[in-house]
C-alpha cells in the first residue's frame, strides 16, 4: 500500500490537466507550484477545482483502501505521506511537485467527515481574513493533530508525522511571509 500510495500521490493532476487543455505548465508559470492554487492563477475555476479534487482523491483513496484492509493506525499515517511524498516528489514528472494541502486533506478526510468539516473551515477562515493561501494551509496542518487529538485520538501520531512533512515543504512559503512578499490570493 505504500508503494502504490507514492505511486498514485505521484500522479500530477495539476500538469496532466494543464496539458490536456493546452495551458502552460504549473511548475514554469504562476508561483511555480503544480497545485490547484496556482492552476487557478493560470487558468479558471472549473480547471482547479477539477485539480484539487483529483489531488484530494489521491490522498483518501490510498488509505481508505489500507483501512480496510485493515493497516493499524501508524502504518495509515506512513500510508498516508507516502501519498503526499509522491505528490511532492512525483516520480513520473522529474520529482518537482506540489505542497501536497490538497493531498494531506484526502488523507485525513478518512478519520472523519467532522474532522474533514474542521479543516475546511479552518482553512476558509484564515485564507479570508489573511488572503494568503499558505498561510491557511500552514494554520489548518499545525491545528490538524489537535483537531484529531479531540475527535479521535487513537491517530494523533500519523498526523503529527504529516503535519510536520507539510509544514516543512511550506519552508519557503513561511520565509516569504515573514518577509511579507508572499502573494496574496484575490
Amino acid at each position: 500500500m505504500i508503494v502504490i500510495a507514492y505511486l498514485l500521490g505521484s500522479i500530477s493532476s495539476a500538469i496532466l490537466i494543464c496539458r490536456l487543455l493546452g495551458l502552460p505548465d504549473p511548475r514554469s508559470t504562476g508561483s511555480k507550484n503544480p497545485g490547484a492554487t496556482n492552476v487557478l492563477r493560470i487558468s479558471n475555476k472549473a480547471t482547479a477545482a477539477t485539480v484539487l479534487l483529483l489531488d484530494v482523491l489521491k490522498g483518501t483513496l490510498p488509505v481508505w483502501g489500507a483501512y480496510f484492509m485493515g493497516v493499524e493506525p501508524i502504518w495509515l499515517g506512513v500510508v498516508g505521506m507516502a501519498a503526499c511524498l509522491g505528490h511532492m516528489f512525483p516520480i513520473f514528472f522529474e520529482l518537482k511537485g506540489g505542497k501536497a494541502v490538497a493531498t494531506a486533506f484526502g488523507v485525513l478526510v478518512p478519520i472523519g467527515i467532522d474532522l474533514g468539516v474542521l479543516l475546511l473551515l479552518t482553512w476558509i477562515i484564515v485564507a479570508k481574513s489573511t488572503r494568503y493561501s499558505s498561510l491557511a494551509a500552514i494554520v489548518t496542518v499545525l491545528l490538524a493533530p489537535l483537531y484529531v487529538w479531540l475527535l479521535k485520538p487513537l491517530y494523533v501520531y500519523p498526523v503529527l508525522m504529516l503535519s510536520a512533512l507539510i509544514v516543512i515543504r511550506h519552508k519557503d512559503n513561511i520565509s516569504r511571509l515573514i518577509k511579507g512578499t508572499e502573494p496574496q490570493i484575490s
